[in-house]
């Protein structure tokens, strides 16, 4: 694969709704260019795009991959990405380095959840966009339909370039607004034919022309001056029209056609190399890229997928990565499409390419040269939501879970991994389900770690609700000293804090050597509670009074003195389970926060109140993190995918007692076993 010119470079990402025809579509411009000798399908694991082992077997993109193809002497980097909601940091890193977003939507199931989250991100960035309205061909296929959905849903200048010539069974090619040209396809979609115009279309292109015109003219104001003069525009002012309006991201042209048939692919692909905007010239010729992904090649090694803003890369550059401030040496340089790769010696600015065993560099880490210090832009990544704990069904698999998952953490920035101190469990947090089945499977097969996973332990904490006075006495006689150690202890619930030793010892009661003693004893003994074995928490301990022996007593002996009246005491202090409380705000759109308000009350929550977020409303609320462990798979369900939720920590609260009850029998089973 040649090099080209920055202006010769079309950097694209394909996105949409799980099974719209992403893939196909790329497929089908790889088979257009030559690049692949036959359409290869997604039923069959046989595309260029979906290559990974998981793709294959599930049938959908869940990596992002890069597909580069030359058409009519330009380069298209297109970026394929996933169309399922746990896998949107993908789309988020493609949509970070392409210059224009191809949006498929079906033909037959119209702008679903999915286009609708990324549309939204896509416009906040202000990227030029096209729509390509997919499956044609296919029972229930409408254009119109899918047309007014488009203007309704997202709220953008949509403007057909393209009509189609029938629909469904009956569809069988389209006229070209702007040439007002009719085609069909033959030899497999490869050769557009040309035909007259179909009769009975002749109105409907009139007028759907006249809209298109109108487009075009609204990012120019010479050209609108033209228009409401009166005056006709060429072919030529029209398409230069259109081109500022789509770089200008206010017109977004609509197109249609049938990918698994290759039916108007290739006219899709003339618009792209013709219309849409190349990378931004830059007159600073340093060097600085972008690493938009991370992959752990088994062949490779470690892969990242660079984006070329400035200057040219070359091999055997030392680079500075400003994010990490650590220079590297640049070894080979790949041109990739899929799985398979060439090398090449130079990358040239606005182009894509791979960078092999780069010792510090992740995704969103900026590459340039030290003395210029730039970093660009990183990538904004979705916080992961649906928590599980895991661990090794091997014993002896500790470690080598710990470095998978280091490895894992590095090619995907979705996933959180921490450790609980209090439950002493992993905890994965994840995008989804699918995400997680996923990641466990990479373990499994990539690094040879077989894996569990069952819900989080939820870290309960117990204290106490009376203030109590108790006694402690440790007393043991051996052949030589014994051990002696006497307390008294005053337990009172602590309304701010967890924890708090104080002593009120008068007239030498209790020696201050012994103190030290005293203090530790109950700190050990704040670890397992009385009721459920969970941690101590919210209450004072005062030592007022106690005794000693003059050669038995020991700091051991007071330390198990003060033990035992600890934990005496909590016991007759009225002692209470209490639960994580956590802080979450949950936002969705309008017409979803009644059923999300309800929901929180099923789940003990309390809503605090509302605040409008353009579109959409964020409703804030505390709710009892037992009940929101699988909140990210409610949410979804409740809202069709169009909800998203944060929380944290908000403080611990009584545990109601019929739930109280049931969590201490299940402590003491497990005990017993």
């Amino acid at each position: 694969m040649k090099n080209y010119p920055r202006e010769k470079i079309r950097n694209i990402g394909v996105v949409a709704h799980g099974g719209a025809g992403k893939t196909s579509l790329v497929e089908a411009m790889l088979y257009n260019t030559g690049a692949i000798t036959r359409l290869g399908r997604v039923e069959d694991g046989t595309t260029t795009a979906d290559y990974h082992p998981e793709e294959i077997n599930r049938k959908i993109t869940i990596h992002l991959s890069l597909v580069p193809c030359e058409w009519q002497d330009n380069k298209l980097n297109v970026l394929d990405t996933p169309g399922y909601a746990d896998f949107i940091g993908e789309v988020y890193s493609a949509l970070r380095v392409v210059d224009t977003a191809l949006f498929v939507v079906s033909a037959v199931d119209g702008v679903e959840v999915q286009t609708e989250i990324i549309w939204e991100y896509a416009a906040r960035a202000g990227l030029p966009a096209l729509v390509f309205v997919n499956k044609m061909d296919r029972e229930n296929a409408n254009f119109f339909n899918v047309l007014t959905e488009l203007k309704d849903k997202l709220k953008a200048n949509f403007v057909p370039v393209q009509l189609p010539i029938g629909q469904a069974n009956d569809f069988t090619g389209l006229v070209d607004l702007i040439t007002q040209k009719a085609y069909t396809y033959l030899d497999n979609g490869k050769s557009p034919q040309e035909i007259p115009v179909p009769d009975g279309l002749k109105e409907t292109i009139a007028s759907y022309r006249e809209k298109l015109v109108e487009a075009a003219v609204e990012a120019d104001d010479e050209l609108m001056l033209k228009y409401l003069e009166g005056e006709e525009l060429s072919s030529e002012e029209i398409i230069l029209g259109l081109k500022n309006g789509i770089a200008q991201a206010k017109v977004v042209p609509v197109l249609c056609g049938a990918a698994t048939k290759n039916i108007a692919v290739t006219n899709l692909m003339d618009i792209l190399v013709n219309y849409c905007p190349a990378p931004a010239a830059v007159d600073d010729a340093s060097f600085s890229a972008l690493v938009f992904k991370t992959l752990a090649d088994p062949y490779v090694g470690k892969m990242n997928f660079i984006r070329v803003y400035k200057g040219t890369l070359k091999n055997d550059m030392q680079v500075y990565n400003s994010s990490k401030e650590k220079t590297e040496k640049i070894g080979q340089i790949l041109y990739v499409r899929g799985k398979n790769s060439v090398p090449t010696p130079e990358v040239p600015a606005g182009d894509m390419a791979v960078l092999v065993k780069l010792q510090h560099t992740t995704t969103a880490d900026t590459l340039g040269e030290k003395d210029k210090g730039e970093k660009l832009e990183g990538i904004t990544f979705p916080r992961p939501t649906l928590s599980v704990a895991i661990s090794p069904k091997s014993k002896g698999d500790e470690d080598k879970l710990g470095n998978a998952l280091n490895r894992l953490l590095e090619e995907d920035l979705t996933i959180q991994i921490e450790k609980n101190l209090e439950t002493k469990e992993n905890i994965l947090t994840g995008m989804g389900e699918l995400h997680l089945e996923i990641i466990l499977e990479r373990l499994k097969r990539k690094y040879g770690v077989d894996v569990s996973m069952e819900p989080p332990k939820i870290p309960y904490r117990e204290t106490i609700r009376q203030t109590i006075t108790m006694e402690g006495k440790y007393k043991k006689q051996t052949g030589g000293h014994g051990q002696y150690g006497h307390v008294w202890l005053r337990l009172e619930p602590l309304t701010e804090g967890e924890f708090e030793f104080t002593e009120e010892i008068f007239g030498g009661s209790v020696p201050k050597q012994y103190i030290p003693g005293t203090e530790k004893g109950v700190r050990e003994s704040l670890a397992e509670g009385v009721l459920a074995g969970y941690p101590v928490t919210g209450l004072k301990v005062v030592l007022y009074d106690g005794s000693y022996h003059p050669v038995d007593s020991s700091e051991l002996a007071f330390k198990i003195a003060a033990s035992m009246a600890f934990k005496k005491g909590v016991q007759n202090a009225a002692p209470v389970l209490l639960e994580p409380i956590m802080y979450v705000e949950v936002t969705v759109p309008e017409n979803f926060m009644g059923d999300v308000i309800s929901d929180l009350n099923t789940k003990r929550g309390r809503v605090l109140g509302m605040e409008p977020a353009g579109n959409k409303t964020i409703v804030k609320a505390t709710a009892p993190l037992a009940e929101l462990t699988r909140y990210a798979i409610d949410l979804k369900s409740m809202t069709q995918g169009r909800g998203s939720f944060e929380m944290k920590f908000n403080g611990y609260e009584e545990v109601p007692a019929r739930l109280a009850e049931e969590i201490i029998k299940k402590a003491k089973e497990k005990k017993d076993d």
